[in-house]
């Protein structure tokens, strides 16, 4: 063995052992900030007048623990933990997560107002490890309200721990793509589109969702009666199936949604495997019609959809404005009454 072979490989070692250390620690802190939280909400539990009692007592405990042990035990972050553990008072839950999440990361999901959101934030930033930054965006977003809007009323939402194969559970409206670099009054065509979402692709995967891998772009088609181009072709694992992506920069047109379905039916009879459940296609477009969604081939049907997609960073009043608005579109598209 080489010097340089034995250096590289205690190199190795003492790289492993570190991450390891800062995971151990890590987690150990997440836990202790979860007991000491408990603990204070015990203690609350005994005054006369709650609200009154908690907050003298918070800024009690910073005042002695603050000097002895460091900013960490502030007024503000004992107000944290007090909040983590009344937001996650299962001690088996946030035993399960912890893994791959940071305080930054928890710190972030106890702002959520929704409980069910929560839970969710925390399954997923885990299982898919995101980064405390890609966690923020995707609260700033509302990922899970856009998600969760697009599901069928009526299907009971899933525990965390249940893996749903319903389209629906995967496409969200409105797609926000603020990563694309365009200004809201920004004039691109849709070849300026379709490469900004390349230039993008892990940006883009990321906001579809799970189990999306990038395909094929402007994938060639080619028939006894001609030649077609789809603009972007994915493969979600978890369902098993071929997503088609149209790319319009207009509002949706009847033209647009026969396009797709006419790609769809071919995706389906040219290329897709028996193995592989039907092609799903998704027009992303400028703005959504309730008239299309009604009157044309995208009504009740399991494998064609529109949703709009915002090349900017909407305010949060515009953003939940559109995904309810979107909601009563893919509710229309299936015929149901909210």
């Amino acid at each position: 063995m080489t010097t340089d072979k034995l250096v590289s490989d205690i190199r190795s070692i003492i790289e492993q052992g570190r991450q390891q250390a800062y995971a151990a620690a890590n987690q150990i802190a997440v836990l202790t900030y979860w007991h000491i939280g408990r603990r204070i909400v015990e203690e609350e539990q005994h005054g006369e007048v709650r609200a009154q009692y908690g907050t003298r007592l918070i800024k009690t405990l910073a005042e002695q623990l603050a000097p002895k042990y460091g900013s960490t035990f502030s007024k503000r972050n004992l107000d944290y933990f007090r909040q983590f553990y009344l937001c996650f008072n299962d001690l088996e839950i946030v035993n399960t997560r912890v893994h791959n999440l940071t305080w930054s990361h928890f710190r972030s999901i106890i702002q959520v107002a929704d409980p069910k959101a929560r839970e969710w934030y925390v399954k997923e930033a885990s299982e898919q490890m995101w980064s405390v930054r890609t966690l923020n965006r995707n609260i700033g977003t509302q990922y899970y309200g856009r998600r969760m809007a697009c599901v069928r009323e009526g299907l009971v939402v899933p525990s965390p721990d249940i893996e749903v194969n319903d389209p629906l559970e995967y496409i969200k409206s409105p797609v926000v793509a603020e990563f694309l670099g365009f200004r809201k009054d920004s004039k691109y065509d849709e070849s300026e589109l379709e490469q900004a979402l390349i230039d993008h692709l892990q940006q883009f995967i990321m906001e579809l969702g799970r189990g999306f891998a990038f395909v094929d772009r402007q994938k060639h088609i080619s028939t006894d009666t001609g030649d077609f181009y789809i603009d972007l072709v994915f493969y979600n694992i978890k369902l098993k199936r071929y997503v088609l992506f149209e790319l319009k920069t207009h509002p949706l047109t009847h033209a647009d949604v026969g396009q797709l379905d006419m790609y769809v039916r071919m995706y389906d009879g040219l290329v897709k495997d028996e193995s592989d459940n039907p092609t799903i296609g998704i027009l992303l477009c400028t703005e959504t019609d309730k008239v299309m969604a009604k009157y044309s081939v995208l009504n009740g049907s399991e494998q064609l959809f529109a949703a709009k997609y915002m090349a900017y960073m909407p305010t949060e009043e515009e953003l939940s404005r559109e995904i309810e608005q979107q909601k009563r579109f893919f509710l229309e598209q299936h015929g149901m009454e909210e």
